[in-house]
């Protein structure tokens, strides 16, 4: 793979698709860490750091080209459930702070994203907060990923209109690049009922640097890039291998080889995606085998 250059916009630009790593929470559960609710993920930041860097590692080692840190559950709301909401934002500076360690040990010295994703539930559109919540937590939020240095903002797996734009919003006053992504899971429908392509034209007003589709169904993705192929900037999709459960947050019902995993990949980036990469279940097998397609 040739050298990442400085500029997010700039790699877009450039011929080949931009890969993405891979699932966090799911890898965790496959190495032997609980990932119980309601802190999933953002558990290990305080259990198992070093497991969460390595994770890291191992993306940047199989070709991921940006590494998400693990803030998806480092929001005041989420910890304040188990005592942790004054840690919000040290919490997110850990988890910048081992991502950016794992790709500064890589020769490719991926980008950092910090994952802004919904404040309740990804699956539960009906959990949607208040305009004045989605609008002050947001802010927080994406003021403590942009202090904690990231590179770009993905705001992530959003179910409704009304919070991927309030999402889009905060992380756009940071300053930073804006990757935008939402979940559906039967056609180009948010969980909300909303159509994507309503969603994509009210977060156009914030110029995001891309558009995405993540934590769907492999099998659902090309719907939903007819979608953002009309909006006339970069565009890509992390599927993810499985549905969610209201015990740990992910149930597998999908079998997809890494070599399978690729395939469909080749199908997105022909279709006219720019970045893609896994969600919920994949692996960093599954992140290489894209790569080499791409990139052998």
């Amino acid at each position: 793979m040739q050298p990442i250059p400085d500029s997010l916009s700039e790699r877009l630009r450039r011929a080949g698709p931009l890969i993405l790593d891979g699932a966090t929470g799911t890898e965790l559960e496959r190495r032997g860490v609980s990932t119980r609710l309601p802190l999933w993920s953002a558990d290990a930041l305080v259990r198992a750091p070093e497991l969460v860097e390595r994770i890291h590692r191992d993306y940047a080692d199989a070709g991921a080209e940006a590494l998400t840190a693990n803030t998806f559950r480092t929001q005041r709301r989420t910890l304040a459930r188990e005592g942790l909401g004054d840690r919000a934002a040290a919490l997110t500076a850990l988890a910048v702070r081992l991502a950016r360690e794992a790709a500064a040990s890589s020769s490719s010295n991926p980008w950092v994203l910090g994952s802004d994703p919904p404040l309740e539930d990804c699956y539960r559109p009906d959990l949607v907060p208040d305009e004045a919540a989605l609008a002050n937590e947001h802010a927080e939020h994406c003021e403590n990923l942009a202090a904690a240095g990231v590179d770009a903002i993905l705001c992530e797996t959003h179910n409704s209109l009304r919070e991927a734009l309030a999402s889009a919003r905060a992380a756009s006053a940071t300053g930073l690049p804006v990757l935008v992504s939402f979940v559906c899971w039967e056609g180009a429908t948010l969980l909300s009922g909303e159509r994507l392509a309503d969603a994509v034209a009210a977060v156009q007003t914030v110029r995001p640097a891309a558009l995405l589709v993540n934590c769907l169904p492999p099998s659902n993705v090309m719907a939903c890039l007819e979608v953002l192929t009309g909006a006339g900037i970069a565009f890509g999709a992390y599927a993810n291998l499985g549905a969610p459960d209201d015990a740990i947050g992910f149930r597998r019902h999908e079998s997809v080889s890494p070599r399978g995993f690729a395939a469909a990949a080749v199908e997105w980036v022909a279709a006219g995606a720019r970045l893609v990469g896994g969600c919920c279940g994949t692996t960093p097998g599954h992140i290489e085998a894209i790569r080499k397609r791409f990139y052998p």
